[in-house]
Order: structure tokens, then C-alpha cells, then sequence
């Protein structure tokens, strides 16, 4: 599948690169004397002082509870996602925690699909399969797509059993394996033997509305394979999170 119209929509990284060149060299400037030191400026050098994320590049850019010195490799690590792609291809699998607006890649997978199938999309929806660890993704799915980069907050995924188990001890977050969504029409979901984990970008697992209608913070619901009831992992709070705070 094409994903080459839809980076654009999914992928935002650059205004906030400009911004924070533009912010940095007006501020050595003001330190220099150069030019007038605004109260912005100034707010600005003590964020970075106190390794904490300016306010006015983090209103610029995704969702992230990061320090600044982690803020900054993990913007490093965005772009180099987007400029391999650019460079090599569509890649095998996709880093989904490194899009700035996840939920547009998820609506252009299933728009892909539609496209190429001539189905409605609002009768197609994913399938979810967990690839083993021991397994290497050599090339992209025929439909659908590999995503990574999530990590689980309450429980932990066992590659014995091959579904949720509870989390060892003193450790809060886990790697997710690699997921395959599999766009399917008219599927019906499994009513047992799976949770249905939300994802969400940050911790804090709170978002507002935006204008396109999604949510700041929520990105989709995903199921996972399990052999205990819904509400055991509920009341865990389990979930899958793209960024942690570290």
C-alpha cells in the first residue's frame, strides 16, 4: 500500500524544528544584548535551565511529559523516522509512538485499504495479531501494517503464553512486541479472550477534544490476547502508552 499521501497528514514535525531554531537564536542574541529580552525569552531560558520543556515549543509540538534533555533525543529520534522513511521507503514496520498525530495514520491505513478494495471504510476495522519476538519482519504486509514503539503500564506481555500476564515485580512498563493491524469488513470482534487495552500518548491518559473530533491524548482501543476477564485487568489500569516520562 501507498502511504506517500498521507505523511503529510500524520506527520508534523518541521514548524516545530523552525520554532525552536528561530527561539534559540533570539535567544543568544538577547543574551549577547543584541536584542530586547522579552518576558517570552526569558521564560523560555529558565525552562531550559530547569531541563524542562519550553511552553511555547510544547504548545507547538506533540503531546510529551519528557525532561527537556529526553525531549529533545526523542524530537532527534522523530525526525530520523521520518527522514529514513523519506530517504529508504516505507518501512516494515512502523514506529506509531513517533508520529506527531497517530490517529490520521491509523484513519490512512484503513483509507489505503478502502481505496484498494473499493469497500467503505466505515465497514472496515482492525484485526490485531501480536508477532512473536523471536520473529523478524523481513518486508511490509500485504494489507495492513506493523506498528512498534508501545509500552505496557500494569501488566506485561508473556512470549511464553502468548497473552497478558501480570506485571514482575517493581517494574511499572514493559516493551510491546510488534503488532500487525489487519484491516478486515464487516469483522466482528471477539466477545472473550481478549481485553481491550486503550492506547494512549502520554501517561496522563487525560485529553481534551480537538477540532478534527479526536482526542489530545486517546489514540484507539486495541485487543490483546488474555486468559482473565476484562475487569481483572481493568481494575490494574492496564494500558498502552507511546512516550513514557523519562
Amino acid at each position: 500500500l501507498d502511504y506517500s499521501s498521507d505523511i503529510k497528514a500524520v506527520v508534523s514535525t518541521q514548524s516545530t524544528g523552525k520554532l525552536i531554531h528561530s527561539s534559540l537564536n533570539d535567544l543568544l542574541k538577547a543574551l549577547k544584548g543584541l536584542v530586547v529580552m522579552s518576558d517570552a525569552l526569558e521564560t523560555m531560558s529558565l525552562a531550559v535551565f530547569n531541563n524542562c520543556v519550553p511552553t511555547m515549543w510544547a504548545n507547538k509540538a506533540y503531546p510529551s511529559l519528557k525532561p527537556l534533555a529526553s525531549w529533545v533525543a526523542d524530537l532527534l529520534q522523530r525526525l530520523d523516522f521520518v527522514k529514513n522513511w523519506n530517504v529508504n521507503g516505507i518501512p516494515n514496520v512502523f514506529w506509531i509512538s513517533g508520529f506527531f498525530f497517530p490517529q490520521a495514520f491509523i484513519t490512512g491505513a484503513l483509507q489505503n485499504y478502502a481505496r484498494k478494495t473499493s469497500i467503505s471504510i466505515d465497514t472496515i476495522s482492525f484485526n490485531y495479531t501480536v508477532i512473536p519476538v523471536t520473529e523478524e519482519i523481513k518486508e511490509k504486509p500485504e494489507t495492513g501494517c506493523y506498528i512498534s514503539g508501545l509500552f505496557l503500564e500494569g501488566a506485561r506481555w508473556s512470549n511464553e503464553n502468548h497473552a497478558l500476564t501480570e506485571s514482575r515485580p517493581k517494574e511499572l512498563f514493559t516493551d510491546m512486541p510488534v503488532i500487525r493491524l489487519i484491516p478486515i469488513p464487516d469483522r466482528v470482534a471477539p466477545t472473550t479472550g481478549m481485553y481491550i487495552c486503550p492506547v494512549y500518548k502520554t501517561l496522563t491518559r487525560a485529553g481534551t477534544l480537538s477540532t478534527t473530533g479526536h482526542s489530545t491524548n486517546f489514540v484507539m482501543p486495541l485487543e490483546l490476547p488474555s486468559d482473565k476477564p476484562q475487569e481483572h485487568w481493568i481494575k490494574r489500569a492496564v494500558a498502552l502508552i507511546c512516550a513514557l516520562d523519562y
